[in-house]
């Protein structure tokens, strides 16, 4: 269990508040194979795709503050963020710092789509408010998602399809099936990195009242949902290859395997939450450069 303990307020944001190790990887990750699907079909455009990357990393970002905030409210002696209990203690984080970051990266969400509602249309706009509200409703509202127990499939639609949908249709204004079938295997291993932190949390949501996965149905179940999603996520680009029309360079993911073996080895022998907290990057990482090969994968035309 960690040890509460007096972090500078730079220390805090950086390292418990923004969480880099998977709040990048995850929102660079569907910008990146989107920019291979709209490069293999001559539409990329630099502009939007980096205004998408920008809302998207602000939203999940606001998220995950949000998250905290919550916590925080409701949890006055979180045994799970000791840092941050601490950290209010002492005054270097406050609830309104909180809420004025949460606040602030919503609004610069808005304005960067704004700018895209303005290059790429109006379903831009319902999407960026779908994505806003999911955000902020996973933790916080009258019925919050993640205590229904619905997070997963969320974080799947969200930071799967809707991420690489959007991403390319600002940049195309055009939604393929090419497009969202790029996406599954985003949203599966995206989907993993929340499934590795539900186990790894499931003590402390039981006892919040979030009916994760994990508390639910227990370790092994959330195990087996790792590996549906690891195994979807493997078997993707075979399917683009053969029945999309891709070029089998769209395979280059599979160069990934051994670290995807490493990361479901620390997934299915760990369970204590100590031994967990260092796979939750370790999976951020995996999405990243599969993503980041899909995309170059993608983007090569077909013979």
């Amino acid at each position: 269990m960690a040890e509460a303990q007096a972090w500078s307020r730079r220390e805090l944001w950086r390292r418990k508040l923004l969480y880099p190790g998977h709040t990048l990887p995850t929102a660079a990750a569907p910008i990146l194979v989107a920019c291979g699907l709209a490069v293999h079909d001559r539409v990329f455009a630099l502009a939007p795709a980096l205004l998408a990357l920008l809302a998207g990393w602000l939203i999940q970002l606001g998220g995950v503050l949000t998250d905290n905030y919550e916590n925080l409210v409701n949890q006055p002696e979180d045994r799970e963020h000791p840092e941050l209990v601490e950290a209010l203690r002492v005054g270097t984080l406050s609830l309104a710092q909180l809420k004025a970051a949460i606040a602030a990266c919503y609004a610069i969400a808005l304005l960067a789509g704004a700018l895209l509602l303005w290059i790429a249309g109006p379903l831009v706009l319902w999407i960026g408010l779908a994505s806003i509200a999911a955000s902020w409703a996973y933790s916080a509202g009258p019925c919050p998602i993640g205590k229904l127990g619905l997070a997963d499939p969320l974080f799947f639609v969200f930071f799967g399809i809707v991420s690489v949908a959007g991403a390319y249709y600002v940049q195309a204004q055009a939604l393929p099936v090419s497009a969202l079938a790029l996406s599954l295997p985003v949203g599966a291993l995206t989907t993993n990195i929340l499934i590795v932190d539900d186990i790894r949390d499931r003590e402390f949501d039981a006892v919040k009242g979030k009916r994760t996965v994990a508390v639910r149905f227990g370790i092994e179940w959330s195990r087996a949902e790792f590996l549906a999603l690891l195994l979807l996520s493997y078997l993707a680009p075979l399917w683009l290859w053969l029945d999309l029309g891709f070029s089998a360079w769209v395979l280059l993911p599979w160069l990934t395997a051994p670290f995807a073996l490493a990361t479901a080895r620390a997934v299915l022998t760990r369970d204590r939450y100590e031994q967990l907290l260092p796979v939750t990057p370790m999976a951020g990482r995996l999405l990243l450069v599969y993503s980041a090969l899909l995309a170059v994968g993608a983007a090569v035309p077909s013979s």
